[in-house]
């Protein structure tokens, strides 16, 4: 005996049916196909996100570390699986490849970015909402305002907005892209990703949460009237209540029973410039303090300042070919005796993250300076005056002389502490590993630098040394002849499986990640690597140059110290010691924001005291701008140490953390075990479904979870979706020497269609019980061993829609058999006979009504929860607008008393009048608010009538009911 066709039908249908949003299974097909170990509190935060039907989203707050992108990526993967395939994601430019990275490499999910250039492609093309595509989209938070119009015509099945708290202002009418991104997903399902969703003001979170649901409060009066400030418990609770349906936090200590961190320790590294680079130093940095530049744009200035500062820091072969394209750029001004109004178009290539930079320091609030202004504000004319002129070649000599400098300097005092730097680190990385008995520690170290020409130099370096030939790099583009190399020798190794996407910058991404972590002891890496890789097996990260924003440095950091790693993790940080303002920023890194050292770094407390990255960067680039003695230097950063420690101690005294927290350990536990048993359940029937139907054309090895197909079962079957390769496959994780089964792939997904339509006569099925080797209580008590069966799909259409697949039987003496028994006697091998000519008995309908009737009795039940708090949260918005109206009336209230025992204690007619009169001019005005809130009142109740009336109407359900097969069974 074996599985049978009505087995395979079953399972095929259990595998395909649509659960209930607060159900774990709706989530199984995502979990099943995720190449990532799974945590409770990530499937419990996607479960949250739309536990209702009625739910606009959510905002996941979890802390930094603990996988937001992999709670969006597994509702994004479920949204996928059940064909609703119009998916946005809204992101920080810098995290734009991350984000495709990761749902190709984590759910097998294609995705494209759009940006100007692919985006006016599409246009071409003829496409005309480059937005609807047969991908997940993925765009920069100014790309999505600039096309408001394509996003808000493009019916969304769900918009996934990571780092929004940088829309935390759209309370703000003056806040033009988070209110026009706001505008254009208002109508669809949102999930907001945020590790610190309060930052400064109580008003951040209320414009957070009314792009999820602005019905969640009333208006910016009455929230700010009601929870401005937490004068209380009562009303700390208060907001606590509101905020438990919509956000869900989880803290990084409340999960390390199962998410294991290891530490990390921090080494400096100090170096001491030579005469030659400190006085190329001095010129440069005197030279950016200029009170008028004309080789950068004043729209511009403060940015391209801290690119040349670090590029200075870096190396003089970064800093040299940088002098000279603007030295270039004001020969042409020159010539056509205009401003240089671009940077040089060879910085972006070295300097990578350079229009990413530029997207971020873009002020949202204020418009930038013309191109055509000065740095005073004055406007140029269009040609430059014989005064402007010698001022430009003047500039362009002394741009000219610094070159000349630069690049006679072929020895760096910074690139000759590497080696040591390097030695050191290893060291330090065998000293602190952590034993755990599961395997060696390797040598291995990343290199970041902020500049392609700094990467190129180092690895010409560290050629000469123990490491050549051990040396790979990782950068933007990846096209030097090693890496090609690398790239062509990856693609033949895995020739034939999923391990190639079809993109070549991904491909080549994982090609020179795996060459690391199999064949390399060193990459060198531009900021390329510090987003969308994993390198759990490297526990050596140095900062060969430093970022000024603490994000960037926790974000490289990550790479290395994150879930998966088994060794402690060594930081080493170059410092120029002869710098002061150098030795100062370090300071503040480690010391206050504390990057470097313990088991989490840079708490999210810390890192939002300071609003942003950007914004401490800015401060930084300021104080070099501004401080020329050391003194100065000094005291400048004790004053910025003060304002830090300030803002540090207020978010850490704050009570955001509770306010938000929605942690809950027996909840927790229940998810872990609900999903392990849901999937769990999911995979084997996967499994034993595929062994029935591709029997005849594959190799099982049932142990291995894996087989070998030997011919495309769907060859002729212009159905399938994409072709089927033959080869080796394996169900499980982070599968590299075969193609990896999973539900999503064409191969099952053409298996449980076939399975789906497989014709079921009835028929009598024989189980074996005897010979299985398994204790079914439920089956081996029954009284009598055959009886009736039936399965059939009970789907229920409302708000969302749910299939639901029943078993209903009656024993051969007409007593029913619990549906729970009718399962089990599926996990038995059967063997189908002849087709039947008999009738079941009428009994048989009767169990498959009572069936019907309990999901709808459960689903009524569900519905009934969902309407009531649906509509309390309405109540609560229609009180909240009423509130802010009656407020403004008890606030004049008071202003009239106030002027009326003014005018009653002036002594002086010319006093008292005015005060009179103000006092008239205030009744008057409250007279008219008063009927104001009457109307207001009428306006509100029937808009909450309204929505309610479109809740109940989108509540209403239409049942169907399709029959999948009737059998006689008998156990033996």
């Amino acid at each position: 005996m074996s599985l049978t066709a009505y087995h395979a039908k079953l399972f095929a249908h259990e595998l395909t049916k649509r659960s209930s949003s607060d159900n774990v299974d709706k989530l199984a097909s995502a979990l099943s196909d995720a190449q990532v170990d799974l945590n409770p509190h990530q499937i419990e935060a996607a479960l949250f996100a739309f536990r209702s039907p009625l739910s606009k989203g959510a905002i996941l707050a979890d802390e930094v570390g603990l996988g937001k992108t992999i709670e969006a990526g597994i509702l994004l993967a479920q949204h996928w699986a059940e064909r609703r395939r119009t998916l946005l994601v809204i992101c920080p430019a810098n995290l734009r490849k991350q984000w495709s990275q990761e749902l190709l490499d984590k759910f097998f999910l294609p995705s494209v970015i759009l940006e100007a250039k692919t985006f006016n492609e599409a246009i071409r093309a003829g496409i005309l909402n480059p937005f609807q595509q047969s991908k997940i989209i993925i765009c920069s938070f100014q790309f999505a305002r600039s096309k408001e119009p394509y996003l808000r015509t493009t019916p969304w099945n769900l918009v996934v907005i990571d780092e929004a708290h940088r829309l935390r202002n759209v309370y703000k009418p003056g806040n033009k892209v988070a209110n026009s991104i706001k505008n254009a997903v208002s109508g669809f399902q949102k999930v907001l990703l945020t590790a610190t969703p309060l930052q400064n003001s109580l008003l951040e979170l209320y414009g957070l949460v009314s792009i999820v649901d602005e019905f969640t409060f009333g208006d910016l009066r009455s929230f700010r009237a009601q929870f401005g400030r937490l004068a209380g418990k009562a009303d700390f609770d208060a907001l606590k209540q509101r905020l438990r349906p919509i956000c869900q936090r989880t803290l990084r200590r409340q999960v390390l029973a199962y998410v294991p961190y290891t530490n990390r320790h921090a080494m400096v590294q100090e170096f001491y410039p030579s005469p030659a680079e400190q006085q190329l130093y001095e010129l440069v940095s005197d030279y950016l303090m200029g009170d008028k530049l004309y080789a950068l744009p004043a729209s511009q200035r403060q940015l391209m300042t801290l690119i040349l500062r670090k590029l200075l820091a870096s190396s003089t072969y970064a800093i040299s070919d940088t002098l000279l394209g603007l030295a270039t750029k004001l020969e042409t001004a020159e010539a056509d005796q205009q401003k240089a109004a671009e940077v040089p178009a060879s910085l972006a290539d070295d300097f990578e993250t350079l229009p990413e930079v530029q997207e971020e320091w873009v002020d949202e609030d204020e418009g930038s300076e013309s191109e055509s202004d000065r740095a005073d504000g004055k406007k140029l004319p269009e040609r430059l005056s014989p005064e402007q002129l010698a001022e430009l070649r003047a500039e362009k000599d002394k741009l000219h002389q610094f070159h000349a400098l630069a690049k006679a300097i072929q020895t760096n005092s910074k690139g000759d502490a590497l080696l040591t730097a390097l030695q050191r680190g290893f060291e330090a990385a065998r000293t602190v590993r952590m034993e755990d008995g599961t395997g060696a520690l390797q040598q291995k170290a990343i290199i970041f630098t902020e500049s392609r020409r700094t990467q190129v130099y180092l690895f010409n370096l560290l050629q000469q040394t123990e490491f050549a030939e051990k040396v790979v790099l990782f950068n933007g583009t990846n096209t030097d002849p090693q890496s090609q190399a690398i790239y062509q020798a990856w693609m033949k190794q895995h020739a034939g499986t999923d391990r190639i996407t079809g993109s070549p910058t991904a491909d080549k991404r994982a090609a020179l990640v795996e060459y690391f972590r199999d064949t390399a002891s060193i990459m060198i890496a531009t900021e390329a690597a510090a987003e969308g890789i994993n390198l759990q097996f490297c526990n050596l990260v140095v900062n060969y140059d430093m970022p000024w924003n603490p994000q960037r440095i926790e974000q490289r950091i990550g790479r290395c110290h994150r879930y998966g790693q088994k060794f402690d993790v060594v930081v080493v940080n170059f410092l120029n010691k002869a710098n002061a303002a150098d030795v100062r920023v370090y300071q503040l890194l480690a010391e206050k924001f504390k990057l470097f050292d313990g088991v989490f770094g840079a708490s999210d407390e810390v890192i939002g005291a300071v609003e942003s990255g950007v914004d401490f960067e800015k401060r930084i680039v300021t104080i070099y701008q501004q401080c020329r003695t050391t003194e100065q230097i000094e005291f400048q950063f004790d004053q910025l140490q003060q304002e830090l420690e300030s803002q540090i101690a207020q978010a850490r005294s704050d009570a955001s953390e509770q306010l938000l927290n929605n942690f809950d350990q027996d909840v927790i536990d229940r998810v872990r075990v609900s999903s392990g048993e849901s999937l769990g359940r999911f995979q084997d029937l996967l499994w034993r479904l595929t062994a029935f139907y591709l029997a005849p054309f594959a190799r099982f090895d049932t142990p291995g979870h894996s087989f070998y197909l030997e011919r495309d079962p769907f060859s002729a079957n212009a159905r399938s979706e994409q072709p089927v390769n033959p080869g080796p496959y394996r169900m499980g994780k982070n599968v590299e020497d075969a193609n990896t089964y999973r539900v999503g792939h064409p191969l099952a997904q053409e298996v449980l269609r076939s399975c789906c339509g497989l014709p079921t006569p009835k028929v009598e099925i024989r189980f074996d019980l005897s010979s299985s080797g398994k204790r079914i209580a439920a089956l081996e008590v029954l009284p009598i061993r055959s009886g009736w069966l039936a399965c059939s799909r009970f789907t229920l259409n409302g708000f969302e829609t749910e299939d639901h697949i029943l078993l209903s039987s009656v024993l051969d003496d007409g007593q029913p058999l619990e549906s729970s028994a009718c399962k089990r006697l599926f996990d038995l091998h059967g063997e189908a006979g002849q087709p039947l000519v008999l009738e079941p008995p009428d009994s048989l309908q009767s169990e498959m009504n009572k069936e019907q009737q309990r999901v709808l009795g459960e689903l009524e039940e569900r519905s009934g929860k969902w309407l009531d708090s649906e509509i309390e949260k309405l109540d609560r918005w229609t009180e909240d607008l009423k509130y802010g109206l009656e407020q403004e009336i008890k606030d004049l209230d008071k202003e009239i008393r106030e002027t009326k025992r003014q005018a009653k204690v002036a002594v002086a007619l010319e006093a008292k009048l005015p005060l009179h009169r103000r006092a008239k001019e205030l009744e008057a005005d409250r007279a008219s608010k008063r009927r104001d809130l009457f109307n207001a009142q009428d306006e509100i109740d029937t808009r909450k009538e309204s929505l309610i009336s479109d809740i109940e109407s989108r509540l209403r359900k239409n049942a169907d009911v399709e029959v999948l097969f009737v059998c006689r069974w008998t156990l033996e």
